[in-house]
């Protein structure tokens, strides 16, 4: 996703100045945003050219002369939803917006197309013993269990190479050997696999104290028995516009009491709730960190991700969320896993 802060104007801002902004940038447009960085509307050169065949002067603002509702995606579109609504659209761009209008970034469809590797390293927690999931991880460890016709793991591996994120650092220790095995350095797979060895359980945090290296840009850390339809890019360019040392990906959980739940004030009965649902948001396990979270992490013990993110709050230091709609399922248990198998053909 392209950049987009050299192309973000007001809808005070002068055609004049929007025109010079539009011939320096190789984006071909402009984007109008409100003073909270929303999403108004996109400007043109050929906007531009119509309003000065109306005789509006340079000097006016664009106000009026802006197209206010383009083709928009929001962060939670797959890359192949966006594929496909430039092609029906016959559009070359489209802005990125978040669940609140607020502008992301700029996607580019020549480069959606071709892919670009990124240098943002991918660390996936494949260490975990998978009992609940037993008697299936007896001889196989959980990442390796077949979904589709291939192992959990491998989808992972694949959707995020798809998004141009080679770079993969497998934190290994339960039968580690047949991970592996399987994937080697990864270039059968179009990408590029070093091992961490976990001697001890170190939790999904304290695991990263072990790097050989330490990463330098931000980057992600996934669960490795997860199986989503998450745009990673988009989860990205949300982190970075957001100014976040670390962002959770988290999911709407519903629970639904079984009782009339009675209210109490002093005694005395308030009202009554008949089987009420509760909704709450929950870690989806998959995260996107900063470089810097290294230095809060101790070495060689167990420290797992929730410390992590209540040391970053502690420290007053910008801890987000970053809501999935899309697809995910947590395979942790056995009803999970059927359903897996069940649903993969049509989401993958």
């Amino acid at each position: 996703m392209k950049n987009i802060e050299d192309i973000i104007v007001k809808e005070s801002t002068s055609i004049l100045e929007v025109l010079q902004i539009i011939d320096k940038s190789s984006k071909q447009l402009a984007i109008v945003v409100d003073d909270n960085k929303r999403l108004l509307g996109t400007i043109s050169d050929g906007d531009i050219r119509r309003a000065l065949l109306n005789n509006i002067s340079l000097n006016e603002s664009v106000k009026d002369i802006y197209f206010k509702t383009p083709t928009i995606a929001t962060i939670n579109h797959s890359k192949e939803e966006i594929i496909n609504i430039c092609r029906m659209k016959k559009i070359h761009q489209i802005p990125i917006v978040d669940n609140y209008g607020n502008l992301i970034g700029l996607e580019i469809l020549d480069e959606l197309i071709s892919k670009e590797n990124k240098i943002n390293k991918v660390i996936l927690m494949v260490g975990g013993l998978g009992t609940r999931l037993r008697p299936l991880t007896e001889n196989t460890p959980k990442p390796m269990l077949k979904v589709g016709n291939k192992p959990i793991l491998q989808t992972i591996v694949e959707k995020f190479a798809e998004y141009g994120y080679t770079n993969i650092i497998m934190c290994v220790n339960y039968k580690s050997h047949m991970i592996q095995d399987y994937f080697g350095d990864g270039k059968e797979f179009g990408v590029n696999i070093e091992y961490v060895l976990e001697n001890q359980r170190m939790g999904t945090a304290g695991a990263l104290s072990l790097l050989r290296e330490k990463p330098t840009e931000p980057f992600f850390v996934m669960n490795g028995d997860l199986l989503t339809n998450v745009n990673f890019e988009h989860l990205h360019n949300y982190h970075l516009s957001n100014n976040s040392l670390g962002t959770m990906c988290v999911r709407e959980y519903d629970f639904q009491v079984p009782y009339g739940v009675v209210n109490i004030s002093n005694s005395k009965i308030t009202s009554i709730e008949e089987k009420p649902t509760h909704k709450f948001f929950v870690s989806a396990g998959i995260y996107m960190l900063s470089s810097e979270v290294l230095d809060y992490i101790p070495e060689n013990q167990f420290y797992d991700m929730p410390t992590l993110f209540e040391k970053i709050i502690s420290e007053n230091k910008n801890a987000i969320s970053f809501p999935l709609r899309e697809y995910w399922l947590d395979i942790g248990r056995i009803e999970e896993y059927k359903k897996a198998n069940e649903e993969y053909d049509e989401v993958f």
